[in-house]
């Protein structure tokens, strides 16, 4: 066996086994991590669920989900090993008594067990309270929270509350999937290992950064969950925040989890507050209409299923953030999400400061900013562009921009690029809370969030329309093009 002698023995409970998250995600990870050797021999996959399921039922479910949504090939030789740490519990959790169908399937084994909460938070209390009831809370078991936790700092504090009454802060792992990928853990080295940027990484010499996550699809069927959520809670507060305190933090003292997290902590205090004086200057807010794109009519928000025909529900944001700390006061960031935009692409773009003299003036008056382009997702990797000299036999300096490529799977091909899923099971099987949200970041980012969709409510923000297969609203365009910049063009 090749997994971790670091890994003790333990067993994953899923709550929310049918869900979407668990199909998708959560059973074609483990399923990969079988293949890769890294699960414990003795470690039991529970599903939980209200179905009146039959094990070989349930795993011929499990089955599907990894054919269709694994990203490797299925091979029986894996999907038999793999099969057999599966376990149906039926439980309705609003029923105590119903959680001594999990001491069954545990008999007396004292390994530690993960409980994942795949599963609406108005639940979380019942399975807590059930928990306890037969003692499954050991000071060594750990739960995982997806998020957004609560929908505000209000709720936030309440759920994190009702999780503290039965487990600690250290056996609490609050999941944003984003801290797993491989481009996010790389900006820590790409940082702080190359003296080429770790001196540079600062307001002297960068200009701005963008930061853009843009989703191609809907709402999938995730209408009346999505309509009281949006985009701002559904992204910015979690996905887009955590990738701009790591891509902005201070070196920590070490790569211990509360010392990377102390360092992001920091960012999001230093985050210059939005309010209702400013709101409408820093934040665009748009909505998609009904488009056609690549050939197919695509409904706009309201003409979704199950949707409200007046929600003033936003699926797209974006932001200008400023920092005011001593590395990056005077750099602003730009922000944007949305749903429905041209493809699925996530990127940060850092644009450096322009030269003082341009020493070739005479053959180019303006010359473009150097840019970083760190590509999240698809084809994850980094580009580098500067201005080169074509080569010719004359004394004219022609400049040309060209690109530095690297390439995670063309440089690293003989090496495996987990999955974020992948990489978060696996860490809370170790038990390392690095890649994880602690409490006060939580809270912090949802009193910054909180603050813009306040003044948004008491403004009355516009939401704008925009249709569905372009970038959003004209007014995220404008929202650079005041301060003399654009948005990095994404082909």
């Amino acid at each position: 066996m090749v997994f971790s002698k670091k890994i003790k023995e333990c067993d994953l409970v899923i709550f929310g086994t049918k869900g979407d998250l668990s199909k998708r995600k959560l059973f074609p990870a483990l399923y990969q991590l079988e293949e890769s050797l890294k699960l414990y021999k003795n470690t039991k996959i529970i599903g939980v669920g209200r179905a009146d399921w039959t094990q070989e039922y349930y795993k011929k479910i499990i089955k599907k989900y990894i054919k269709k949504f694994s990203y490797r090939k299925f091979k029986k030789k894996i999907w038999k090993k793999f099969s057999n740490r599966l376990y149906f519990c039926n439980i309705d959790v609003n029923k105590f008594s119903n959680f001594l169908k999990l001491k069954k399937i545990f008999k007396k084994e004292k390994k530690i067990k993960i409980y994942y909460f795949a599963i609406p938070q108005n639940t979380f209390k019942n399975i807590f309270k059930g928990l306890k009831k037969i003692n499954y809370n050991y000071i060594q078991d750990r739960i995982i929270l997806e998020k957004p936790i609560g929908n505000s700092l209000e709720t936030s504090k309440k759920i994190n509350n009702q999780v503290g009454k039965y487990f600690q802060e250290k056996q609490i792992f609050r999941i944003d999937h984003y801290l797993g990928k491989e481009t996010i853990l790389n900006l820590l080295s790409l940082k702080f290992s190359n003296s080429i940027f770790f001196t540079n990484w600062n307001k002297s010499t960068i200009d701005h950064i963008q930061i853009t996550v843009a989703e191609k699809i809907g709402i999938e069927g995730r209408w009346n969950y999505f309509d009281k959520i949006g985009q701002m809670r559904d992204m910015i507060q979690n996905h887009l925040l955590q990738i701009l305190c790591i891509l902005t933090m201070s070196p920590p003292i070490n790569l211990q989890s509360n010392s990377i997290r102390d360092e992001k902590l920091k960012i999001l205090k230093s985050l210059r507050m939005i309010n209702e004086k400013n709101v409408n200057k820093n934040t665009v807010r748009g909505q998609y209409k009904s488009g056609f794109f690549k050939n197919k009519n695509i409904p706009g928000y309201i003409d979704e299923i199950n949707s409200i025909k007046n929600s003033n529900t936003e699926t797209f944001v974006s932001i200008k953030v400023n920092i005011d700390n001593s590395q990056w006061h005077g750099v602003p960031f730009y922000l944007r999400t949305g749903k429905r935009l041209p493809l699925k692409h996530s990127e940060i773009v850092i644009y450096f400061k322009k030269n003082d003299f341009n020493l070739f003036n005479n053959f180019k008056k303006k010359l473009p900013l150097n840019k970083i382009v760190i590509r999240l997702e698809p084809n994850e990797g980094i580009d580098i562009f500067i201005l080169n000299k074509i080569p010719k036999l004359d004394s004219k300096y022609e400049l040309k921009e060209i690109k530095l490529n690297f390439d995670y799977k063309k440089t690293f091909n003989k090496c495996t690029l987990y999955n974020a899923y992948e990489r978060l099971l696996l860490e809370s099987f170790l038990g390392s809370q690095s890649l994880f949200v602690r409490r006060d970041e939580i809270e912090e980012s949802w009193k910054w969030i909180d603050s813009i969709i306040n003044a948004w409510n008491k403004k009355k923000s516009k939401l704008e329309l925009y249709t569905a297969g372009t970038w959003g609203p004209k007014s995220s365009n404008t929202l650079l093009k005041k301060d003399g910049r654009f948005w990095n063009k994404i082909k």
